[in-house]
């Protein structure tokens, strides 16, 4: 349990700040931590599990490799099951499942594969515990084994997180479109916002919905563990010690800061949503550390007098009309806003909407710097903003980009296209 080989998976993009936040909770590094495509791979030991699974932010799961070795056709894969000690890992009196994932594998189903697999667990725990074997379970098992092919390696891995660890336990109140939480603390890692550092920043989400960035953004500023309020598969399996696990929760709780070294703000022209926020900050534990508050984004001004950081995931198509209301039909449009929530009210392609925000910005936010994340490229060009920076993350299988605008005062360009207008659009932000 000393030399494991573990593999994090995560969204693409966040590969290198998983990297920096498993450095920092285990402190491996060189050839103990390396970066792949898809998520990042560490030797640790057993303790470095629970500890990932606990305050790990970014990564999806936390997989123990059992098995590496090419493969050509599902008897191979049964025989690579067929060599690891399950036994030492669950007991026969668990259920378990058994996932497969592929890259340009050969074989012709993944199903078969997944059969394979779970008849040479069950055989294999027949042959040392005398007959008695686990049953399958495909809806929430007890242990999931999960099987990743390539054109010709299969690898075996035992799942110690169990539901994805973007699942924190807080959020039961979302909208239609809600950001996962791993993506969130992905934006704020890429903005560098640091509350502990030297010059720490207010946060402000103008567009905040149900909270999900301002209520990462709280529980990092008071060290409030991702997975404190959730429960794991690894206290299942058995090398699992409880006195060991409730030690670590004993210190990672002693280390919760009761106040927040700076501000964070959200606010959500959606009262609907402004509530639903609440909510989550409550059952997150940062109720108090978060101010929320309704508002236009067009039109709420700056919340505290110190510059700091606009992070947000602004609403597009069908969801613009809930992120300020702007034009002859503003009435309209907000009456919708609070009648149909915020993902529901309908507008144009919100062009006019990103103009005017970039204006409100320069006019009431200088020195701010402003971070987007969007699956827009042409955003900065709809803001007559030049992004000082543009992050790939991936939403899903959305690739989105988190463009960092740095805000100065000024007076906005109009578009290009405008009646009468022949200036060149404004390139500073």
């Amino acid at each position: 349990m000393n030399q494991l080989h573990l593999f994090l998976p995560c969204a693409a993009g966040v590969e290198d700040f998983l990297a920096d936040e498993v450095h920092t909770i285990t402190g491996a590094s060189g050839q103990d931590l390396l970066v792949g495509r898809g998520g990042v791979m560490v030797r640790g030991a057993w303790r470095d599990v629970l500890q990932l699974n606990l305050h790990s932010r970014l990564a999806q799961r936390v997989l123990i490799e059992l098995a590496l070795q090419d493969y050509r056709n599902e008897n191979d894969l049964y025989r690579a099951a067929s060599q690891v000690s399950w036994e030492v890992w669950f007991d026969p009196q668990r259920t378990f499942k058994v996932e497969v994932t592929a890259q340009h594998s050969p074989l012709t189903s993944l199903n078969f594969a997944a059969l394979r697999v779970k008849d040479a667990v069950a055989d294999r725990f027949r042959a040392k515990r005398g007959g008695v074997r686990p049953s399958v379970e495909t809806h929430h098992p007890d242990v999931r084994i999960h099987l990743h092919l390539t054109t010709d390696t299969a690898t075996l891995y035992i799942d110690t997180s169990g539901e994805a660890l973007f699942k924190r336990g807080w959020r039961e109140d979302t909208g239609d479109a809600p950001l996962k939480e791993t993506l969130a603390a992905a934006m704020i890692a890429a903005t560098g916002w640091n509350p502990h550092g030297d010059h720490p920043q207010p946060l402000y989400d103008p567009c905040c919905g149900s909270g999900t960035v301002v209520i990462e953004a709280a529980q990092i500023a008071r060290r409030i563990p991702a997975g404190i309020l959730r429960r794991f598969a690894f206290e299942k399996l058995i090398p699992f010690q409880r006195h060991v696990w409730e030690g670590m929760l004993d210190e990672a709780e002693a280390q919760i800061l009761d106040t927040s070294p700076v501000p964070i703000y959200g606010s959500d022209i959606s009262h609907r949503m402004v509530d639903f926020a609440q909510r989550n900050a409550e059952r997150a534990g940062v109720l108090d550390t978060i101010e929320l508050r309704g508002g236009d984004a067009l039109q709420r001004m700056p919340p505290c007098a110190q510059p700091g950081v606009l992070l947000l995931n602004p609403p597009y198509g069908e969801r613009i009309a809930a992120a300020g209301s702007f034009g002859r039909n503003a009435a309209q449009r907000m009456d919708a806003v609070e009648r149909m929530g915020r993902e529901s009210a309908q507008t144009e392609d919100g062009v006019e909407f990103f103009s005017q925000l970039a204006s409100h910005w320069k006019k009431n936010f200088s020195g701010w710097s402003a971070w987007m994340l969007t699956p827009d490229l042409k955003l900065p060009g709809k803001m007559r903003f030049k992004e000082s920076r543009r992050t790939p993350l991936w939403n899903g299988p959305i690739e989105c980009r988190l463009f960092r605008f740095d805000v100065v005062a000024g007076t906005h360009k109009p578009r290009k296209d405008a009646p009468g207008d022949s200036s060149v659009p404004g390139s500073g932000a």
